[in-house]
């Protein structure tokens, strides 16, 4: 055995601007924040020797402090927090190629993403790795995302990723192959691609390229214990900032690999060390400005409408593709059950508590498609792998009834109106531009299939603010979950 040392890696993944501490449910203690979070990582910064904080994507996005702001008071926020590496996530590109570029340059701390690139010039957009010198030994960062996480980039042609998995192992062959020569003593993957997509790319990594950690996020994954597969830990913290994962290891010179670990997911609550003051003044500047400009009361609903999942249909979701559909005069609306960021809202209703829970700008187009094209949808939004926590769910309106067969793996029954869908007939759907994107990954249908009956129409150029402006002239309106989509 050769030269032994201890490090401490903290980390978080999808914080998405979860800035506030919260009070806990159930009793009065306070939980999360960033406050209470920075306070724990200095207190481990003054306990342990070698310690490193590392975000693994999706700082961005969640909060109205954030879009507000176009994630420049999270960068600035951030900057504070001084993580020691960072990954992108795919929420990172939501304000634009121009805006990440610009928030790339606020940052004070290190951003690696290997596999996004310039494809006219074969040029990484981001620094790809970063090798941090710690107590004598060499720890290298890499950062990974892959094209299924970065859907929103469809639109801007000159930027790409590597489509699959086994390019994006591939890339991390190339540098770990390329920039070995000092001797890395420890390689850890910040990922953002999902943790089952994380068991696939480590079985691929060959041992040779000495990769020991993915530390992964964008499936929002809380595990008991980190998972091992082809010998590297994979782990993940959840989402925003009620916890941290942490690692202890040992890692040993002469075989550069790790010979001793223990991991635990810390929750961050009251107690565990001193809320970090001066931080939490400069985020309380901040929402007091929101607080200011967004406390008006919008409307109320009859009670407190809920989203506590995006697999399942939701009596917000249904709230909110009722009102779309009406907007857009739809037959059916597909409403991303992602786009709705708030796991309740309600009864009243105040702007801020709208725009944090449906923050996304994006327009609304109607679409004439067969029933046979809507049934396809359905079959393909429904399956059981597009509800594994990583894929593309949706809300629907009232008029559609959608019955699935898990075991037999088929779409049973699809209802328009309670009568079912006729395939030679007409049906208009209203879509919003993300999706239209990528259709054919989310909806399996192309774009040019969507046209074979008729142009396109924009209803909306700005679905949150027709949706809040339709909030604003219907008061006492609620949803009940009634049986739109329904799985067996």
């Amino acid at each position: 055995m050769g030269v032994t040392r201890k490090f401490t890696i903290l980390h978080s993944n999808d914080m998405h601007g979860d800035f506030l501490t919260e009070v806990k449910a159930g009793c009065n203690s306070l939980i999360g924040g960033l406050a209470l979070l920075s306070g724990y990582v200095n207190k481990v910064r003054h306990e342990e020797k070698n310690v490193l904080y590392v975000i693994s994507g999706d700082m961005l996005q969640g909060s109205l402090i954030d879009s507000e702001y176009q994630g420049i008071s999270t960068m600035e926020i951030m900057n504070y927090l001084a993580p020691d590496a960072v990954s992108l996530g795919n929420h990172e590109f939501d304000y634009g190629l121009p805006q990440l570029l610009f928030l790339e340059k606020m940052a004070n701390f290190p951003i690696v993403t290997a596999n996004i690139y310039i494809e006219k010039y074969g040029k990484r957009l981001m620094k790809p790795y970063l090798i941090l010198k710690m107590d004598g030994f060499d720890i290298m960062f890499i950062g990974i995302l892959t094209e299924k996480v970065l859907d929103a980039l469809r639109k801007d042609k000159l930027v790409g990723s590597f489509i699959s998995l086994e390019d994006a192992a591939h890339e991390v062959g190339v540098i770990t192959d390329a920039y070995k020569n000092n001797d890395i003593d420890l390689t850890i993957l910040l990922t953002h691609i999902g943790y089952e997509s994380d068991i696939e790319l480590a079985k691929l990594l060959k041992p040779e390229w000495g990769v020991d950690i993915i530390i992964g996020g964008h499936s929002h994954t809380v595990l008991k214990q980190p998972t091992t597969v082809n010998n590297i830990l994979i782990a993940q913290a959840g989402v925003g900032t009620n916890q941290i994962g942490r690692f202890d290891i040992t890692v040993d010179d002469d075989t550069n690999s790790i010979i001793e670990w223990k991991w635990q997911l810390i929750p961050i609550e009251e107690g565990i060390a001193e809320p970090d003051m001066k931080l939490k003044e400069y985020i309380d500047s901040f929402a007091a400005e929101i607080d200011r400009k967004y406390n008006a009361i919008i409307c109320k609903f009859t009670d407190v409408m809920t989203h506590p999942a995006r697999e399942i249909e939701t009596s917000l979701g249904n709230l909110f593709a009722d009102a779309l559909a009406e907007i857009a005069e739809c037959d059916v609306i597909l409403l991303g059950s992602g786009s709705i960021r708030s796991k309740e809202l309600g009864p009243a209703v105040t702007l801020k508590d709208y725009r944090t829970c449906f923050p996304f700008k994006d327009y609304l187009s109607r679409f004439v498609i067969t029933g046979a094209q809507l049934r396809r949808i359905f079959a393909h939004i429904m399956r059981p792998e597009n509800r594994d926590g990583e894929g593309e769910c949706y809300q629907v309106n009232g008029k559609i009834c959608a019955v699935y067969n898990d075991i037999a793996h088929d779409l049973f029954s699809l209802e328009f109106d309670g009568q079912p869908v006729i395939d030679d007939r007409k049906y208009s759907i209203g879509l919003i531009g993300y999706h239209i994107s990528n259709s054919a990954a989310y909806l399996d249908i192309t774009n040019e299939e969507l046209l074979i009956h008729g142009k396109s129409k924009v209803v909306a150029t700005s679905v949150p603010e027709v949706l809040e402006e339709y909030l604003k002239y219907h008061q006492n309106i609620g949803r009940h979950v009634e049986g739109r989509l329904i799985y067996r």
